[in-house]
């Protein structure tokens, strides 16, 4: 029987916690560290946390998360239309990590810079490269890659990384899909600078394909499973009714120790106010989305279903 690992249904520590994140910019790095394997990937889905759950985890001495917390690699392999973007990635990530250590006046580590140069340059997206990524891990600490684009991998992606990773620590965090995808269109309008004026500009824009490529849940869960039986699966709903209980079960999933997190209870990356879709373009929407709704509830259960958002 496959067993899947769910969840659902202190200020003083929260001030202290504050100082630590204020403390934890950069995760903690070894220059004489050995290429290695991540322990742990957390595979999405986007829009629906995994920014959060990686501030989160940054800040624990057991889990270290790469610089540029998205790796990468297995979309890069297997979805071939992410290449371009996921080139620019890597472009732009080391001067925004120089740039964010310059703002914050922390100064920049000579292996650190060293890492940042030699991982963006040279042939990349091969599986030493993929190893040399988590290099600089602690010893004590689990390695972890954050890729939300992993969720939309096809069959023989997914098979990929099992083969590579037979006993990594899958996480899997589940939005409603109707609210990601809101969400989602949001972030793409603000990107591309653009506000659409009808109910029909509207309709065109929640009808975009490009909104189930990371909400395909009917799809994508089964496949994850299938290799990952284990996978712990996240109720986006839980991470503000009740952060901590997400995070012991968090930590009960990847084997570590208790944590001090500081905002534990500040959103990532949330969208600014306005932009929202009309209720005609939201029910169109909701309409379109509903079988993934029932996936979600066939393969989870209704308790799951109900703290999705």
């Amino acid at each position: 029987m496959r067993r899947v690992t769910m969840i659902s249904g202190d200020d003083a520590t929260d001030q202290l916690a504050r100082l630590v994140t204020t403390l934890a910019i950069s995760p903690a790095f070894d220059p004489e560290g050995q290429p290695r394997k991540p322990g742990a990937l957390c595979i999405g889905a986007q829009k629906a946390g995994t920014s959060w759950l990686a501030q989160m985890l940054g800040q624990h001495p057991q889990v270290w998360i790469p610089p540029f917390k998205e790796v990468q690699y297995f979309n890069h392999q297997h979805i071939p239309g992410h290449r371009r973007w996921i080139a620019w990635h890597y472009r732009n990530k080391p001067q925004e990590i120089r740039d964010r250590h310059k703002m914050r006046q922390v100064p920049l580590e000579p292996a650190l810079d060293a890492y940042l140069t030699a991982i963006t340059s040279g042939k990349m997206f091969h599986n030493q490269w993929y190893k040399r990524v988590f290099a600089p891990a602690p010893a004590h600490a689990i390695p972890m890659d954050f890729t939300p684009e992993y969720s939309a991998l096809p069959d023989e992606g997914v098979q990929a990384v099992r083969d590579l990773l037979p006993k990594a620590r899958v996480i899997y965090l589940v939005r409603h899909p109707v609210d990601r995808a809101i969400s989602q269109l949001r972030m793409n309008l603000r990107r591309e600078k653009r506000t659409p004026l009808t109910l029909d500009d509207w309709l065109a824009e929640v009808a975009n394909p490009v909104l189930d490529e990371r909400g395909d849940y009917a799809a994508y869960l089964p496949r994850w499973l299938a290799r990952y039986p284990d996978m712990l699966v996240i109720p986006f709903g839980r991470i503000e009714a009740a952060p901590h209980r997400v995070m012991d079960a968090v930590e009960a999933h990847l084997g570590i120790g208790p944590g001090l997190y500081g905002n534990l209870t500040q959103k990532v990356f949330a969208n600014a106010p306005g932009l929202m879709p009309p209720l005609e373009a939201v029910a169109a929407l909701e309409a379109r989305l509903a079988p993934q709704v029932e996936a979600l509830r066939d393969l989870l259960g209704g308790d799951f279903v109900a703290e999705i958002r």
